[in-house]
């Protein structure tokens, strides 16, 4: 069983986890794919039959689906660019919103969303999704009640 667990961590959660920023933009069906591997690493940790279903498996593994782990590895970027815990780079690309004037929001770290103009390449770049990301995760969390 550690000889399982060893093999999936290694191979399978580190090739997902690896630059999964640049995933961010995939096409659907190309993260269904990536999601077939995960549920197949799932399934062999649990020794469970193919046909079984996966959500509980992935709930007992306390593993994210894969476009939840993606959005999971931006929003922890963002924090650390946010927080200077990134670098320089990364933290130059995100600009903190501050407004002319004196607002009850002047104090909650959102991020400016710049303009782009290519779609294709524009929506994948980390200066456009970081703060996509960001503010409306912000604001529901801020917002939440016990």
């Amino acid at each position: 069983m550690l000889f399982r667990i060893l093999i999936v961590v290694t191979v399978v959660t580190s090739k997902l986890d690896h630059c999964n920023t640049l995933l961010k933009g995939l096409k659907q069906d190309q993260i269904k794919r990536l999601q077939y591997v995960q549920n197949a690493a799932a399934r062999l940790l649990i020794d469970s039959h193919k046909h079984d279903h996966i959500t509980p498996i992935l709930k007992d593994l306390h593993w994210l689906p894969v476009t939840e782990r993606i959005n999971f590895k931006m929003l922890l970027l963002t924090f650390k660019s946010i927080n200077l815990m990134a670098p320089k780079y990364l933290s130059d690309l995100l600009v903190l919103y501050h407004p002319t004037r004196s607002l009850r929001s002047a104090n909650k770290s959102l991020l400016v969303q710049p303009r782009f103009k290519l779609k294709t390449y524009g929506l994948r770049a980390f200066s456009i999704i970081a703060p996509r990301l960001w503010t409306p995760f912000f604001l529901s969390s801020v917002h939440a009640r016990p």
